[in-house]
């Protein structure tokens, strides 16, 4: 092997300086052993944060034609407790009649930080285009950015959305141990409310908002589960994770007589 350059070694110490050396991501090399042949776990690199760590989704199934469910873990780098919930999902079976779709973590700069904002300072869940406005300066918590949607990881769900459609998305937050019911579809929200023990109670729509954008691309399809604060129990994960498992089921269920239905028109 030839020796580095000192032009080299001054490069590689930059991107490491920079956050962006070395380029693998624990969220790609800890599933890798989920792709192996046979397995019904498949891993897709969205885009790249600010500092070029891949935005990852897993995509859980045996039967691609069934109904898309997504599951995003975290949007605010210091809320990571949806992300071990997304991580238990993803090594659980598929579930028959649905396409299960499991972002762990969209904003992998601010999760390494351990900060709300990207590496830019910038609110992603302020970021999206839907009601974008400008709510403060940067360096403030919940700055929205310069425009909507200016950041990459902004853009890379977008367009993940866009392509995939998913008929149910569940975006999880922390502290506040409750469901959002201001949004999405109803049927949804209150049977997860009842099998995840977690009250129903309506939250301020917020402008640039993940889940309000989500809701004007496919409305009534999208809505937020706040789980409790900090590191979540075992106990805790395997509930979660057991409640959207049953929910995604049920959704298959009502794509079936929905179908059924259709076909006897």
């Amino acid at each position: 092997m030839r020796p580095l350059t000192a032009a080299c070694l001054a490069l590689l110490l930059g991107l490491a300086i920079a956050g962006v050396w070395p380029p693998t991501n624990s969220l790609v090399s800890e599933h890798r052993s989920l792709t192996q042949p046979g397995s019904p776990v498949r891993t897709n690199v969205l885009g790249y944060s600010v500092r070029h760590r891949p935005i990852v989704a897993w995509r859980l199934t045996t039967d691609p034609a069934g109904q898309s469910m997504l599951v995003v873990g975290s949007i605010a780098g210091d809320e990571r407790g949806g992300i071990a919930v997304t991580r238990k999902l993803a090594t659980d079976a598929a579930i028959a009649g649905v396409t299960l779709w499991l972002v762990p973590d969209m904003n992998p700069d601010g999760t390494v930080r351990g900060t709300r904002v990207n590496a830019n300072g910038v609110d992603l869940n302020r970021n999206f285009p839907f009601r974008w406005r400008d709510l403060g300066e940067p360096g403030s918590r919940y700055y929205p950015g310069s425009r909507p949607s200016s950041e990459p990881e902004t853009r890379a769900i977008e367009a993940f959305i866009r392509r995939v459609r998913p008929a149910l998305s569940i975006w999880l937050h922390q502290p506040y141990r409750l469901i959002d019911d201001s949004e999405g579809p109803r049927w949804a929200e209150r049977y997860l409310a009842r099998t995840t023990e977690l009250p129903l109670h309506r939250l301020p729509d917020y402008p640039g908002s993940a889940i309000g954008w989500d809701d004007h691309i496919i409305p009534s399809s999208a809505f937020d589960v706040e789980l409790q604060g900090g590191e979540l129990s075992q106990t805790t994960i395997r509930r979660v994770t057991t409640a959207i498992r049953s929910l995604a089921s049920r959704l298959a269920r009502r794509g079936s007589a929905q179908n059924g239905i259709s076909g006897q028109r």
